[in-house]
């Protein structure tokens, strides 16, 4: 008996099956499905991952752009709330699989696209991971330059005048924060778990204690709060909307694709829904709200809407204070720079090389691939809101092919020893699960390069994953076949 099922739906391979498929070249230590009695990650582990990566700067200001866009700040939050609650859905479909059968996201990927066509959507989801990891990473050091300029005054001109339009104290303070990332990531998936069951508490308590310092401050909530929209009917709202909203789908995309990286060590089904049902939309509405209401003070307090927190912080004359927000913001942006940047694609390219690269390389390539991606003009381009609508058309796509995969072709069953086989169930490609992606994508993003399509690329999740998965499903109901051998 190959596979060993438990009572609660779980299930691992016996040690013979395990041992057996050690020489295989799509099998290594990182990959393989974690055992039963090491999936120990509880109801509050998942919260505090998703508690921990909601609070962080991106998040703080993502309100910002809606309302600079015209809406209320009512109109904004329930935009993120809804957006969020949306994303959910595929979040923990695909989280199921992770679970039951403890595989990260690239061996899940498997049974849709075949063993070698799995590198199709963990390439693609890796990219997306390396460009967010290069922006967290700069966000961070422009966190821990505050920190040093708060302790010693002169940091910023110390070591000499500007390389590339940045101080050597940015750069500096970039790679510092760059390198612990890597550090963290050589420690392991149990080092995180202790980092984000840390930074989800804490962060939350920080936040709280500058709300009340801004409304004290300001005698009040302030002008944004009070200001309506622009937006006062449906026809006017809902061209602003569209957009809006598949861009705050695409804010967590990626993990609606990759989730099994972290479900995989998950205690039991229910506890990994709940955990992240209660922490993921209320979260990320949450801490956007604060950022409203801290911003909105700071137009009385200081004449102007800061929405940086960086720079909000900056202008406290304290020292220790600045000392205490910037370790804040550098706890907040690592916790969720290391669980959604980094986890996924270190697990994306040790799939495409088992043999040569772990989970620990896998996120040493992550890092180098972001620095190369030059976050820095990524940030300073302002564009980052288009590209979060623009990315989320791909990621919908394969989404849309692993929930139609798992869900109604195989029924939640696979064979998992099969997923490490080279000849195997699944080997090879899948043509079928290629075309539905690459045809949802397109569609999606057609927009970008033919003006009357442009409205399909407001909804560019919407219609990535809708296309994909009915193409998909529909190609295997027609063909009769699953995974597509390689020499077909």
């Amino acid at each position: 008996m190959a596979e060993i099922a438990h009572s609660d739906g779980r299930v691992e391979l016996d040690e013979l099956t395990e041992a057996s498929l050690v020489a295989s070249t799509l099998y290594n230590e990182d990959l393989a499905p974690v055992r039963v009695k090491d999936r120990n990650w509880s109801t509050y582990n998942f919260a505090a991952l998703w508690i921990s990566m909601a609070h962080c700067i991106p998040t703080y200001m993502i309100a910002a752009q809606l309302i600079e866009k015209g809406m209320s700040w009512r109109q904004a939050l329930g935009t993120v709330l809804l957006g969020n609650i949306i994303v959910l859905a595929p979040i923990l479909a695909n989280s199921h699989a992770g679970t039951k059968y403890g595989i990260p996201f690239p061996v899940y990927a498997r049974a849709a696209y075949g063993t070698s066509g799995a590198n199709l959507p963990a390439l693609m989801r890796a990219l997306v991971a390396c460009g967010w990891f290069g922006i967290q990473c700069w966000i961070g050091g422009e966190a821990l330059n505050t920190f040093f300029r708060a302790l010693w005054p002169g940091w910023a001109t110390a070591l000499g005048g500007p390389i590339a339009d940045h101080l050597p104290g940015e750069w500096i303070s970039f790679l510092l924060f760059w390198g612990l990332n890597i550090v963290i990531v050589y420690k392991g998936m149990d080092l995180l778990r202790k980092v984000e069951n840390f930074a989800a508490p804490f962060v939350m308590v920080m936040t709280a204690l500058l709300v009340a310092w801004a409304i004290s401050r300001a005698h009040g909530l302030g002008t944004i709060m009070s200001r309506e929209g622009k937006f006062h009917d449906l026809a006017s709202f809902w061209p602003i909307f569209v957009p809006s909203l598949t861009a705050m789908i695409g804010y967590w995309a990626t993990f609606s694709l990759n989730m099994p990286d972290f479900t995989r060590f998950g205690r039991s089904q229910r506890e990994q829904m709940v955990g992240q049902v209660v922490a993921l939309p209320t979260t990320m509405t949450l801490f956007a709200g604060m950022g409203v209401v801290i911003t909105s003070a700071t137009t009385i307090i200081y004449g102007k809407a800061i929405w940086d927190p960086v720079e909000l912080v900056g202008k406290f004359s304290e020292p220790w204070l600045v000392a205490i927000s910037m370790f804040t913001i550098v706890i907040a942006t690592l916790s969720v720079n290391i669980a959604a940047n980094v986890v996924s694609p270190a697990n994306d390219f040790a799939n495409a090389f088992p043999r040569h690269i772990t989970f620990a390389r896998g996120g040493l390539i992550t890092g180098i691939v972001g620095i190369l991606m030059m976050p820095w003009k990524l940030l300073a381009s302002g564009h980052i809101f288009d590209w979060l609508i623009g990315y989320s058309g791909g990621l919908g796509s394969i989404a849309g092919v692993l929930i139609a995969d798992y869900f109604f072709v195989r029924k939640r069953h696979l064979v998992l020893a099969d997923l490490y086989r080279a000849e195997g169930e699944y080997r090879g490609w899948s043509w079928r699960a290629v075309v539905a992606t690459v045809v949802g994508s397109a569609v999606a993003w057609s927009g970008i390069f033919l003006p009357s399509m442009a409205r399909l690329y407001d909804y560019a999740w919407f219609v990535g994953f809708g296309l994909s998965s009915c193409l998909y499903f529909g190609l295997m109901r027609l063909t009769g076949r699953r995974v597509e051998v390689a020499a077909d």
